[in-house]
């Protein structure tokens, strides 16, 4: 089984920006799908923006379109979440997970196979 592990979360003030990383140890990511979640409290887990598997096109959730941006550095093994302008509804758990499936990838849950355990984003001031 893929372990996924986030890191690069903490708190931003509202306009600030935040990267974060997803590694996976033993396992090259350019293999899979990947995809960013976020769960803020009392909601359920929604999907923010992935890449898809063979030819790492992109597909952006409307509240993550010309704020997030999702690379991958092949050297690194690490997919990265860049949030810029971020606000308070950015607050929550975020995730990343992989998938096996070909084709563009897509937002939801099913979607993906093995999940990391998450890191913290807070936008406050």
């Amino acid at each position: 089984q893929l372990q996924l592990v986030e890191s690069g979360g903490g708190r931003v003030q509202p306009g600030g920006s935040l990267r974060l990383s997803c590694t996976a140890p033993g396992f090259r990511l350019d293999d899979y799908a990947i995809g960013w979640f976020r769960q803020a409290p009392g909601k359920e887990r929604e999907g923010v923006l992935c890449i898809s598997r063979s030819n790492r096109i992109p597909n952006y959730a409307d509240s993550a379109k010309e704020r997030f941006t999702i690379s991958h550095d092949n050297a690194k093994n690490t997919v990265y979440l860049q949030m810029n302008s971020l606000k308070a509804e950015d607050t929550g758990v975020y995730y990343c997970a992989q998938g096996y499936r070909q084709g563009l990838c897509m937002r939801d849950r099913s979607y993906y196979d093995d999940w990391g355990q998450g890191t913290q984003v807070t936008v406050s001031s």
